[in-house]
C-alpha cells in the first residue's frame, strides 16, 4: 500500500520519514544503512546493497565452476 511522506531540509541536505509500521515490517531502525536505487517506476529504497548482491552471484558461479579447486585449497 503506498504510503506518503514529505521531503525535509537536514542541514545542507533533504530527508524524508519512515513510518514506523514499515520499519518493524523490513526490521530497519535509526542507523541502518539503505541505498536508494533508480528504476523505471522512481526510486526504491532498500536495505539490500546492490553491488554486494552482484559480487555474490559472481562468487556463486566461480565458486561452481572451481569447486575442486576450492576444495584442494581448503585443505
Amino acid at each position: 500500500m503506498p504510503k506518503q511522506t514529505t521531503i525535509r531540509a537536514i542541514g545542507n541536505s533533504a530527508g524524508t520519514t519512515i513510518p514506523k509500521p514499515m520499519l518493524e515490517r523490513y526490521h530497519l531502525a535509526e542507523g541502518d544503512t539503505v541505498h536508494l536505487v533508480e528504476t523505471e517506476e522512481g526510486i526504491l529504497i532498500t536495505p539490500f546493497d546492490p553491488d554486494f548482491q552482484e559480487a555474490m552471484e559472481i562468487y556463486a558461479e566461480g565458486a561452481k565452476r572451481y569447486r575442486n579447486a576450492m576444495r584442494e585449497l581448503a585443505k
